[in-house]
Order: structure tokens, then C-alpha cells, then sequence
């Protein structure tokens, strides 16, 4: 994967959150998107999370982009409703 998905990811307004899933089997969370740096050559990226750990990926590694499901305005999930 290029980097290019990986901006367009970044950028999309409104942002969604979404995972990072590495070939190593590590998924790399970006919940925001000022908490993640591509630079501007080469095929790196560095994911700070809210704890302050940091996951440097290279784009080469990634296998998936995963949207994640979008929350309401409370931030909780919306409800099942019963039939």
C-alpha cells in the first residue's frame, strides 16, 4: 500500500477514525488525525496514541485500512433497537 490512501484517510472531512492492520499482525488505532505524521518522502508514518506510545509503520507492511463504526454524538454506539 502507498502512502497516497493513507492521506486520503488522514484528510477525509469528516474524519473517521480508523485501523492500521500491519502484515506482523499489529493494529495500529489512529483515533484523531493530528495525532498521526506521514513524511513527506519515503513510506513512513509514526501514530501517537493517546497514552503517548508511538507506532512507527511502514507503508509497505500495511495490509488493511479499516473504517471504524462512527458514534453518535454522545460518543456511545447507537442502541439495537428490538423487533
Amino acid at each position: 500500500m502507498n502512502l497516497d490512501r493513507l492521506r486520503e484517510m488522514r484528510q477525509a472531512r469528516p474524519f473517521c477514525c480508523f485501523v492500521i492492520h500491519m502484515a506482523d499482525g499489529r493494529q495500529v488505532p489512529v483515533d484523531h488525525p493530528e495525532l498521526m505524521l506521514i513524511f513527506p518522502r519515503g513510506r513512513t508514518a509514526i501514530v501517537v496514541q493517546r497514552d503517548d506510545t508511538t507506532s512507527w509503520v511502514d507503508a509497505a507492511l500495511i495490509t488493511e485500512l479499516e473504517i471504524k463504526p462512527v458514534r453518535g454524538k454522545t460518543g456511545r454506539r447507537p442502541a439495537k433497537t428490538r423487533q
